[in-house]
C-alpha cells in the first residue's frame, strides 16, 4: 500500500514475542480446510464477507477502541466462538477490515492525464480515511498485501510511473503526495469525529477554538500573524477552507514533480 507506516511512532522496548505472535498477515496464514468449513451448530449464511461487513460497520459506528470479538458477535447475533471458524484473531477481523474498504476506491480514468489521474486518488483515498476514521490507525499496523489494497497500490505505482521521473526518484514523489494525503485526510477526519462528539457542526468547533486561541494573551503574537493568513485563505466554511488548502498543495506537488522530472 501507500504505505502510512513512516508515521508509526517508535514503539516502546518489549519482550521479544512468542512464536505464535509471528504471524505477519491474515493474507499469508493458510487455515486447515476443516477450519474453512462452516461447523455443525454454527449459523446458516455466516462466512468470512458477512463478518468482515459487520466488522466495518462496527468500527464506523463505534470506533477502534470499543470493538471486540464479543461486540461483534452481539451485532451478528451468534456466539463468539462461531467467529474462530472463520478468523484466528481480533488483528485478523482489522485487517480484513481495512482491505475491504479499500475496495471503495475506484480505478482512475485511464485516459486521462497523470496529473488528473493523481489527483482523483488523491481524492478517494483521502475520502476513504475521513469516511472511516479508524482506518488511518491502521494503515501502518498491516502488510496491506489484500487485494483491494494491492489494486490500489497498483494504481498509485501506475500514476507515478506515468510522471516521467527516473525509476530512483518515483517512490519519494509517491510519498510526498500520499502521505500528504494520509495526514489531511487524518486530521479532517479526527475534526469531524470531534465536532460530531461535541454535538456542534464543524464551523461552530472552529469557532469555538479560535475564541479560546484568542482570548490567551501570551498567544497574541501567533494570534496576529494567523489571522492575517486566515483572511488571505479566503472561504466562508470549514469545508471551502479545506477544499482550497487540499487543491492547492497538491497543485505544488505536482508542479514539483513536473519540475523535478524537466531538470
Amino acid at each position: 500500500m501507500v504505505s502510512a507506516a513512516d508515521r508509526a511512532e517508535e514503539p516502546a522496548p518489549r519482550t521479544a514475542p512468542a512464536p505464535s505472535a509471528m504471524r505477519t498477515s491474515v493474507w499469508l496464514t493458510e487455515r486447515p480446510a476443516s477450519r474453512t468449513r462452516r461447523s455443525e451448530g454454527s449459523p446458516a449464511g455466516l462466512d468470512r464477507d458477512r463478518i468482515t461487513a459487520a466488522t466495518v460497520r462496527l468500527l464506523d459506528a463505534e470506533g477502534l477502541a470499543k470493538f471486540s470479538m464479543r461486540r461483534l458477535a452481539a451485532e451478528l447475533d451468534v456466539t463468539a466462538m462461531s467467529l474462530y471458524w472463520y478468523v484466528d484473531t481480533k488483528d485478523d477481523l482489522l485487517e480484513l477490515a481495512l482491505d475491504s474498504v479499500h475496495g471503495e476506491i475506484a480505478a482512475p480514468r485511464e485516459d486521462a492525464a497523470w496529473p488528473d489521474r493523481l489527483r482523483e486518488l488523491a481524492a478517494a483515498y483521502r475520502a476513504l480515511l475521513v469516511r472511516h476514521v479508524w482506518a488511518s490507525s491502521l494503515v501502518g499496523s498491516f502488510l496491506n498485501i489484500g487485494p483491494h489494497s494491492l489494486l490500489f497500490t497498483r494504481a498509485v505505482q501506475d500514476v507515478i510511473r506515468a510522471t516521467g521521473l527516473p525509476l530512483h526518484r518515483q517512490t519519494g514523489a509517491l510519498s510526498a503526495v500520499f502521505q500528504f494525503v494520509y495526514g489531511f485526510g487524518t486530521i479532517e477526519g479526527d475534526l469531524r469525529r470531534r465536532s460530531a462528539a461535541a454535538g456542534v457542526s464543524q464551523d461552530e468547533y472552529f469557532q469555538q477554538a479560535m475564541t479560546a486561541y484568542r482570548s490567551e494573551p501570551s498567544l497574541k503574537p501567533v494570534v496576529d500573524v494567523s489571522q492575517g493568513l486566515m483572511d488571505a485563505r479566503g472561504g466562508d466554511t470549514v469545508e471551502e477552507m479545506r477544499e482550497r488548502d487540499f487543491a492547492f498543495a497538491l497543485d505544488l506537488l505536482i508542479a514539483g514533480i513536473e519540475t523535478i522530472r524537466d531538470r
